[in-house]
């Protein structure tokens, strides 16, 4: 059984040194030499692995009994510092002399050897509904970010139809893993996994959901407010709720948000039209809404930027113009946003946060702390897309 590192307190002046310090021979640099360590790897004595900026024929890797003789601190200290559980243990000076000794021997941990011992992988799954869509590339570089900071890898999967839930995850992995993140849009994918010992953190999902081990979620019924408070002032009266035909908790927010800011507002009328998650789709389901018999709407609202994108084509189609006939929203803020003409009023949504707060709140879990709480907050970002009504 793998037993803890010892707490190694800081050699204070005056007081003997900690097994393993020594102190410097006149004339020699505070921190040992790194000449010894030189001279205990040519020697190959010792069995610790690790890897080298000496990759030479018959060239030794540092181990971290060179970086404990380069430090002047003993191998216990080295222990505690590069597995980042020397705070409150050593001194911040010390942290660093062991992190400078091994910077300069080239040292790395071994880590399979150390996964071994913790019976820990070092390995998290975020899966997401598609790569295609630009929004969860950022989320798994926030996820990414985090990981690496921590010696984490993350592994990526999503589905291979593209868009809507992704399948059950290689179930032969699931050994290999430490945790999962994973999008309400592929909690599909997570039935297996739910039964298993695996902790898991929810990406914008229902908070009622009992099966999560964390949840990071935006607000994305103030983000919907933000979309309906903008455009009632602007005078807007008539509107079409684009809605995205994909089946997830998100989406459902944003409808039950919007007709909770429009129900009920006298001379504002409402309707819901599905848009498939594609421009084409989106499109063929703006003219539809646009050519409708009665009034034609004068704002469309959708649950998407792509929605948008699709939805201003329907605009221009028709031979409307964005916005002095129909003012158009979108969600996300992608690239696309600034990309389209006029520029689209949009909902940012902050998606690398959103992947480095899952990411934390995995560790967290892992290490048996509470993760952190509350809503990720959103930005309206009006553009181009959106102006006043036309005159009657």
């Amino acid at each position: 059984m793998h037993q803890p590192d010892p707490v190694v307190p800081d050699p204070a002046p005056g007081r003997a040194a900690e097994p393993g310090h020594r102190r410097p021979a006149p004339g020699e640099p505070a921190g040992g030499s790194l000449r010894a360590a030189g001279a205990s790897r040519a020697a190959g004595t010792s069995r610790d692995t690790g890897s080298s900026r000496d990759s030479g024929p018959g060239a030794a890797r540092p181990t971290s009994r060179d970086v404990a003789r380069a430090a002047g601190v003993s191998q216990a200290t080295v222990s505690l510092v590069l597995g980042d559980k020397w705070r409150g243990r050593v001194s911040e000076r010390t942290a660093r002399l062991v992190r400078d000794a091994a910077d300069e021997l080239g040292y790395r941990p071994n880590l399979a050897a150390r996964n071994l011992r913790l019976g820990r992988t070092r390995t998290a799954l975020l899966v997401v509904p598609a790569l295609t869509n630009e929004f969860f590339a950022r989320v798994y570089t926030g996820a990414a970010a985090v990981a690496a900071r921590h010696g984490f890898g993350v592994v990526l999967y999503p589905s291979p139809e593209g868009v809507g839930p992704a399948r059950d995850p290689f179930a032969s992995a699931r050994a290999a893993l430490d945790g999962v993140i994973a999008s309400s849009m592929a909690a599909d994918a997570l039935r297996a996994i739910r039964g298993t010992d695996l902790p898991l953190v929810m990406l914008d999902s229902d908070p009622a959901d009992t099966g999560a081990a964390a949840q990071v979620n935006l607000d994305i019924a103030d983000g919907m407010r933000q979309v309906t408070g903008h455009l009632l002032a602007l005078g807007h009266r008539r509107f079409v709720h684009l809605s995205s035909a994909v089946p997830s908790w998100t989406f459902d927010v944003r409808g039950r948000a919007l007709e909770a800011c429009l129900g009920g507002l006298p001379g504002v009328r409402v309707r819901t039209v599905p848009a498939p998650l594609e421009v084409n789709g989106a499109r063929e389901a703006a003219e539809r809404a646009l050519t409708a018999p009665g009034p034609r709407p004068t704002a469309l609202v959708c649950d998407d930027d792509i929605v948008a994108a699709g939805a201003c084509k329907a605009v221009r189609r028709l031979g409307l113009r964005v916005p002095e006939d129909v003012s158009v929203t979108g969600f996300d803020d992608l690239a696309l946003a600034t990309a389209v003409e006029p520029e689209l009023t949009t909902v940012r949504l902050p998606a690398e946060r959103i992947g480095e707060r899952g990411m934390t709140a995995l560790l967290d879990v892992l290490a048996g702390r509470p993760p952190e709480r509350g809503d990720l907050p959103v930005t309206l970002m009006p553009r181009g897309s959106t102006g006043p009504p036309p005159a009657p």
